[in-house]
């Protein structure tokens, strides 16, 4: 691993990501929320423990921020069809289309700036798209 520096990438990844989220200016949330919102979108419908998992928020904290956002129509619970005493959540209508809209909102905004690059510097951040996909799924293996 001599021939990378992983401070420096640690460094940039941190920056792209402060400049990455807060790319969308359409429906501003807080972060703590975003996060709820994707990881139903990507997971769901989860239970509130397996939620609380993937959050970095202590379980009345978390409690407390689905039931608003249930009250808001974003997350829905249901009962788990596994067992009667849990309930599962999941995204509304709603809840889905906010993380589209971000979504796309971002796809635009980060396509103008990749569009400032030179074409060896696109070809080289298209080659990292799968290295990237790959740490994720390494991490989550890990998990």
């Amino acid at each position: 691993m001599s021939d990378l520096d992983v401070d420096r990438l640690t460094t940039v990844i941190e920056d792209f990501n402060t400049l990455f989220i807060r790319l969308p200016s359409v429906q501003r949330f807080n972060f703590s929320t975003l996060s709820v919102l994707h990881t139903l979108n990507r997971n769901g419908p989860l239970r509130l423990t397996a939620l609380l998992a993937t959050e970095q928020l202590k379980q009345p904290a978390l409690t407390s921020l689905v039931a608003k956002l249930e009250q808001d129509g974003l997350v829905r619970r249901e009962p788990d069809p596994t067992d009667g005493r849990a309930s599962l959540l999941s995204l509304t209508d709603a809840g889905q289309e906010i993380v589209r809209s971000r979504h796309a909102h971002r796809v635009t905004k980060l396509a103008a700036l990749v569009d400032r690059l030179t074409p060896d510097e696109r070809a080289v951040l298209a080659g990292s798209i799968d290295v990237l996909h790959r740490i994720t799924e390494i991490a989550e293996e890990n998990a």
